[in-house]
């Protein structure tokens, strides 16, 4: 399944997982951001996701909380977090791939 960036993070700013002045808007909203920072800052904000995620998975397994509408909600954002993370990746491996194959 490809998965197409841009309506990846789309949905995930509709979503409310970052503002447009996140991670994903410092591309767009100031100049002279390098692509490694933009990279750096998406990356951590994943994280940040996963590991919310993880928190309210644990909170629900050990009984702590009872609102699994929330629940789903946050897994879901982590998925697809992490579906966008892993589809960076391949692309950034396939380019890698393109350009040691280039004539020196």
């Amino acid at each position: 399944m490809a998965i197409n960036f841009v309506d990846a993070l789309s949905a995930y700013r509709k979503g409310g997982g970052i503002s447009s002045a996140g991670a994903g808007g410092a591309a767009e909203n100031v100049e002279g951001a390098s692509f490694g920072d933009v990279l750096k800052d998406y990356a951590s904000g994943a994280m940040e996701s996963l590991k919310e995620s993880e928190k309210s998975t644990v909170a629900a397994a050990t009984g702590k909380t009872s609102d699994l509408t929330a629940l789903v909600t946050q897994i879901n954002k982590a998925e697809l977090m992490l579906q966008t993370v892993v589809g960076i990746r391949d692309k950034v491996i396939t380019a890698y791939q393109e350009v040691t194959k280039l004539p020196i």
